[in-house]
């Protein structure tokens, strides 16, 4: 992905504000399967064996060892070995269940065979105008790590991770919650780069023209942009970089710039010290009542109350557009 691009990705991230929760590590054993009811976005590392992975009302995904599972919506999953055998055992954990700090440990069924070992964890995004910018993610993303492609930094931050939930100490749970962030935002830059039939910003960057005219509106988002101007960015005729970017980000051009613009308002406002006028004017609307009509349509609350909603919630990453 070129630098540009990644550095759009880096912009949207911040907004995101990942925050890392708690770890875990769990055994399944012969003809087992474990439920995880919605709760937060959870990962998982499989160390060892096959197990597989299904989303609620999803198909199986078979996972090998060294592949790495990210669930970024928290609608629940369930982890079953031996897939397509009948399955006597069955358990279920709420992860919000278990405790935050030193990882914890899990065997399910089978007193001597492991069908796989793994670790797990969770995590949250923080902040309630970020729902625009996060459905373009998958409700599951696998990354197949066989002895050809296995990434590096995937077995080193996750032993680390393991080693210092394991081992605590001073300034321990902040280090948990950094390398599930780093974990995770790694895996979103694998999969951008992998992936190339999905509908959203993220595929826009894996899309060399179409990421240039994404990166331009990151980058100067007040400027006045046209849709002639963006196709010039892109160097495509604007009738060709119109289709096109609808048709890989799932909006028309201007429809996306104005979404930008609204969620880069509302993270001005969660802070509660810039007034409504200054950042409806920043956003490039000429009335604070037009600006608080587009963005009421867009988040569901007024921007008067974004400091409010700010403080009182955590928003779990959840789509419905892209089920």
């Amino acid at each position: 992905m070129p630098s540009e691009q990644a550095d759009v990705l880096s912009q949207v991230l911040k907004l995101i504000r990942l925050r890392g929760d708690r770890v875990f590590h769990g055994e399944l054993g012969s003809a087992t399967e474990v439920l995880f009811p919605p709760g937060p976005a959870t990962f998982l590392h499989l160390r060892t064996g096959e197990l597989s992975v299904s989303q609620r009302n999803g198909l199986p995904v078979l996972v090998r060892s060294g592949d790495f599972i990210l669930l970024p919506h928290a609608d629940g999953h369930t982890i079953r070995s031996e897939p397509g055998r009948s399955t006597p055992q069955r358990f279920e954990l709420p992860v919000d269940a278990i405790p935050s700090g030193n990882v914890q440990r899990f065997r399910w069924g089978g007193e001597d065979d492991i069908a796989g070992s793994f670790l797990a964890g969770s995590f949250h995004f923080d902040g309630a105008p970020l729902r625009s910018l996060l459905t373009g993610l998958p409700g599951l993303i696998h990354l197949t790590c066989d002895k050809v492609s296995d990434p590096p930094w995937l077995a080193s931050i996750s032993r680390f991770l393991e080693v210092e939930s394991q081992t605590g100490g001073p300034g321990s749970s902040l280090m948990i919650s950094r390398l599930i962030d780093l974990l995770v935002v790694r895996t979103l830059r694998m999969w951008v780069t992998r992936q190339g039939d999905r509908i959203g910003w993220l595929s826009g960057l894996s899309d060399e023209r179409i990421g240039r005219a994404l990166t331009a509106m990151h980058l100067e988002p007040e400027r006045a942009w046209t849709v002639s101007a963006l196709a010039e960015t892109a160097m495509m005729s604007r009738s060709m970089f119109s289709d096109r970017f609808t048709a890989v980000v799932g909006l028309s051009p201007l429809r996306y710039l104005t979404r930008w613009r609204l969620t880069l308002a509302a993270d001005l406002l969660r802070g509660g010290n810039v007034k409504v006028t200054e950042v409806a004017h920043g956003a490039g609307y000429g009335s604070e009542a037009a600006f608080s009509r587009a963005f009421k349509q867009e988040f569901g609350y007024s921007p008067s109350d974004a400091h409010r909603v700010a403080q009182t919630d955590v928003f779990v990453a959840r789509s419905s557009e892209h089920r």
